[in-house]
């Protein structure tokens, strides 16, 4: 169930995803991941992300290499990457940075803004929600069809900084501070 009309949004240019993974993860916060689907215009407002900082970090699926599954976190900047976990549910991320640093930007959880009436509070459950999947795997964000924007007016918000979930075996990167969320929604996967 929506919250609040749809916003008058700007889909964000190349150059806002060619930057720091930190910077992008924090500053994606407040802007809308945009679905058109089979009629229908998915929209959901970014309310918790996490940072992947590239082949170092070892909770990143770069950190095994270049392989297919990978290969689009080593490419350009402004493309959806999206994955298969458990074998039912897809995440998508942003690929962040220059080609070859293998960055990318996890879309956690998103409010529900116009046409989405799944659960959103979770990467596969919004992604459930927002009818992402698979198809959309290495899709340019510059597109018409699938993308992230901002709103000409934007809200202030308090960011929190958390360590990543479900990241346990990636042994001192487990701890780093790369989840951020707005503080007080209800959207959010878990506080």
């Amino acid at each position: 169930m929506p919250t609040s009309k749809p916003p008058i949004l700007k889909k964000l240019p190349r150059l806002f995803y060619d930057r720091d993974t930190t910077l992008v993860a924090k500053e994606l916060l407040g802007k809308y991941l945009v679905h058109h689907h089979e009629d229908k215009k998915f929209i959901g407002k970014i309310v918790e992300v996490e940072a992947y900082l590239g082949p170092h970090d070892l909770a990143a699926h770069s950190s095994k290499g270049l392989t297919e599954r990978t290969k689009v976190m080593f490419g350009a900047p402004g493309h959806a990457y999206v994955y298969l976990i458990y074998g039912i549910y897809f995440c998508v991320n942003v690929v962040t940075e220059n080609v070859g640093q293998a960055s990318a930007v996890l879309i956690r959880a998103v409010e529900p803004i116009q046409d989405i009436t799944g659960k959103t509070q979770g990467p596969g459950l919004l992604c459930k929600a927002m009818h992402i999947d698979k198809q959309l795997n290495g899709h340019d964000l510059l597109s018409d069809d699938f993308y992230v924007a901002s709103a000409e007016e934007t809200e202030r918000f308090v960011v929190v900084k958390k360590s990543r979930i479900g990241v346990l075996y990636a042994k001192h990167w487990a701890r780093r501070l790369l989840r951020f969320y707005i503080k007080g929604n209800s959207f959010v996967s878990k506080p």
